[in-house]
């Protein structure tokens, strides 16, 4: 079974969210939406799942139309940003409620329940009030909600942006590991290029309303479609060919992201630092190469202060070909 988007477009008025939208999602494939925000990514989402109605195309099901299927019909798992859990209802009782819903014993719900918070890390939770839990063990439940019913296709809606940083980054790879576990069918929407590429086996990028482009992470990572796709993966600086011929030996347009120079003694581009600023696991630097200001990188432990003159070495990882 699989899911497939074909032509789909939504229009409030004159404004249109989302423009002739062809995207398809297999069986047991995590596909992420990613862009920017108001590039009509959840609109998408929202479609998908049969809160909006298209303006044209359509959202079919194993090839079937989805268009007269009401959303409590269609089977589809959703969770959003702030897991809309129910605040008068314990952990077990918002896990257990589609169970409920769909008439399943007693008995199997209970095992079904304790089993799926066993696998989002919270067994022995069943019984807390959800009002009683951070943020994160309350987007754990909400998964586990959504999963309990067995859905054909799960929907995220920003599942995790609610949360801080350092806790995002955590609950990104505890996602990741528990839809690969669960062999779910998703479609993930998010802003964060990080979280789409630590959660999806393909991304679709977005903007204006548009999927400019699909692809594995690595290939999205490396081979934007263009210029403003490789400013939104982080690319702060484009050269054009002859530029990044002669700076770092590529033979094509390219995006630099900051990690694609680092100070290195041994490195073939001479540099002076104009200033730095120190990140949790590195020190970014702005510095001067033949007159032009480029980001660098450089070690925490002693790095060079303004004024400096440095070696730079290439690090491919930070360069992407555009086009």
């Amino acid at each position: 079974m699989a899911l497939r988007v074909e032509g789909l477009s939504v229009r409030y008025g004159a404004v249109t969210a989302v423009s002739g939208v062809d995207l398809a999602v297999a069986d047991g494939e995590v596909v992420a939406l990613l862009g920017p925000s108001g590039c009509g990514k959840s609109t998408l989402l929202r479609a998908v799942a049969g809160l909006e109605p298209p303006s044209a195309g359509r959202v079919a099901w194993d090839g079937a139309d989805l268009a007269g299927t009401p959303v409590h019909r269609r089977g589809f798992g959703l969770v959003f940003q702030d897991g809309q859990l129910f605040p008068h209802r314990d952990v077990a009782g918002n896990v257990a409620f589609g169970l409920r819903m769909g008439g399943v014993g007693r008995a199997e719900r209970e095992e079904r329940v304790d089993g799926l918070l066993e696998l989002v890390g919270l067994a022995g939770y069943g019984r807390r009030r959800v009002t009683e839990l951070s943020g994160g063990e309350q987007q754990r439940v909400a998964l586990a909600r959504a999963l309990a019913p067995r859905p054909k296709l799960l929907l995220l809606d920003e599942p995790l942006s609610a949360l801080d940083r350092a806790l995002r980054e955590q609950l990104a790879v505890d996602l990741a590991r528990l839809l690969r576990e669960t062999g779910a069918t998703a479609l993930v929407v998010t802003h964060d290029h990080d979280e789409a590429f630590t959660l999806a086996d393909r991304v679709a990028v977005l903007r204006a309303g548009r999927v400019v482009q699909v692809g594995e992470p690595s290939e999205v990572w490396r081979r934007p479609v263009d210029v403003d796709a490789a400013r939104f993966l982080g690319c702060g600086r484009v050269l054009d060919a002859a530029a990044a011929r002669e700076l770092v030996g590529v033979d094509a347009r390219v995006g630099l992201r900051a990690t694609a120079l680092r100070v290195d003694p041994g490195g073939s581009v001479e540099a002076t630092v104009r200033e730095r600023v120190h990140r949790r696991d590195h020190v970014r630097l702005l510095v001067d190469v033949a007159g032009e200001g480029f980001e660098a990188v450089a070690p925490v432990a002693a790095p060079p202060s303004p004024g400096d003159r440095v070696r730079l070495a290439v690090d491919h990882d930070g360069v992407a070909v555009i086009g």
